[in-house]
């Protein structure tokens, strides 16, 4: 695979600068390939091929463009060992959570996106009129580090099959795998300007696209801060914007009978400490019962050993490194801000010197209070916050006080989580070990975003609807 050019209109280009980014591997912090430093000369060159494939795209039946999404998984399936490859290089997510989650699942995904489509509702009539859903247009995909291949997928997927034209810009630090997608494209034969693949740095490349006139919208996956920035660019020329950012999540354990917390556990560690803890839905929060503190924190202790550190090419690591070294230090002062602010450190702490890899083990705080700012801040890291509540109504006031809304989870009998989980201000809320499901709605309430990915609901982001008063004569 060449990764020093570009993918636009259709054509494997070498980018206008002539400048490259380099990527490294974060376990060996070697750097073993490098991507063109894009600009805003290759982002107008893209948003006009975007621009003109537009007419003829948008006006393609979706049975059409569901057969070449169809060609597409095809072909994505059969890359599946270099995407794993890939993965793990440029990210450090370990063997087994790459093969399953980064990348198996990204075909669960795409499929569902297409067995969803034809039951969109892009035509609904009403008493004196009709109302269409028509693609917004051409759509500027701006994706994070942490799921190079899952938040492009929630993006480009929907976004074509409903008819848009599509600019990515992957993020710098893992931009790789993305490069494969573009080669799928290509090969199930998807006309020239519709997907086209921009590398750069989010300050040219992500503003590039956030202010041209020929992008009509734009879906950007990321930090608050970040979105924040993107959606006043947006803005100022009245795009569409749909922003999935941060989240510091709830996860409420109810007391058990049995006093066996087991299964809870494992679900709360799966979700921090998995990814290395840089998962924007991890539950970084975990809400005890005061009576029951004592009984809980032994069992975290011993479950937490099963949470192996180490290259992420061993198939039975469950942890990796971090992404890069600014991850690494960002992480690092907010572990050492826990233990200045009197959190107790039950597991974990510091981490041993970068030289070797941006290796954090994983780490649990106890005795946190909920204003701490371990307790409120988005560490995106392996670091676990223990906190304890006093009865329901307290767990509830913990869970929400707090500045984000993306994801949240109740463990405990069905009817009291059901009703804990109404009361809890996320857009998702998993009771117990119910799994995930790709055709929900995906985002977040407060300053976890805009919009929602995921489903005949995510496929709605990507439409603008147009009503029709056709009843007179």
């Amino acid at each position: 695979m060449d990764f020093e050019k570009l993918y636009i209109d259709g054509q494997w280009t070498a980018g206008a600068s002539g400048r490259f980014i380099e990527v490294e591997n974060p376990a060996t912090r070697q750097i073993f390939a490098r991507v063109p430093a894009g600009n805003e000369i290759d982002v107008d060159k893209a948003a006009r091929a975007a621009h003109k494939a537009l007419p003829a795209w948008a006006a393609l039946p979706l049975t059409e463009r569901i057969n070449l999404m169809e060609k597409f998984l095809a072909i994505f399936k059969s890359q599946e060992n270099d995407l794993i490859d890939i993965t793990i290089k440029e990210l450090g997510s370990p063997y087994s959570f790459t093969k399953s989650s980064q990348v198996e699942y990204q075909y669960v995904r795409t499929r569902s996106y297409i067995d969803l489509a034809p039951k969109v509702p892009l035509v609904e009539k009403m008493a004196y009129s009709t109302t269409y859903r028509e693609p917004v247009g051409v759509i500027g995909c701006i994706t994070p580090w942490n799921y190079p291949l899952g938040q492009v997928i929630q993006k480009i997927v929907p976004a074509l099959l409903m008819g848009n034209t599509v600019i990515l810009k992957p993020s710098q630090h893992t931009p790789l795998s993305s490069y494969y997608l573009a080669e799928a494209f290509e090969k199930a034969g998807f006309p020239k300007g519709v997907f086209n693949l921009v590398t750069g740095r989010g300050g040219e490349v992500g503003n590039a696209l956030s202010s041209h006139p020929l992008v009509d919208m734009i879906s950007f996956t990321g930090s608050t801060s970040g979105g924040v920035t993107v959606g006043k660019k947006a803005l100022e020329s009245v795009k569409h914007i749909s922003l999935e950012l941060g989240g510091k999540s709830p996860y409420v354990i109810l007391p058990a009978k049995d006093h066996d917390y087991t299964e809870p556990i494992h679900l709360c560690f799966n979700s921090i400490f998995l990814n290395s803890g840089q998962t924007c839905t991890a539950f970084s929060r975990l809400l005890i019962p005061a009576e029951e503190k004592e009984t809980i924190e032994k069992q975290l202790t011993e479950i937490a050993k099963e949470y192996t550190v180490g290259s992420p090419e061993n198939h039975e690591v469950k942890l990796g490194p971090v992404s890069s070294l600014q991850q690494y230090k960002k992480i690092s002062e907010y572990i050492r801000k826990g233990m200045d602010e009197g959190a107790r450190l039950l597991l974990g702490g510091l981490p041993d010197s970068p030289d070797k890899g941006y290796y954090i083990k994983p780490t649990i705080f106890t005795d946190v209070k909920n204003d701490m700012t371990i307790a409120q801040d988005e560490i995106f890291g392996p670091v676990l916050c223990v906190i304890t509540y006093r009865d329901e109504d307290d767990a509830i006031s913990i869970a929400n006080d707090v500045r984000y809304g993306l994801n949240a989870g109740v463990y405990g009998p069905k009817d009291k989580a059901i009703a804990m989980a109404h009361r809890i201000q996320a857009g998702n809320v998993y009771i117990n070990a119910s799994p995930r499901d790709t055709a929900a709605p995906f985002g977040g309430y407060k300053e976890s975003g805009i919009g929602r990915e995921g489903g005949i609901y995510g496929m709605l982001e990507f439409t603008q609807q147009k009503a029709l008063f056709d009843t007179g004569k």
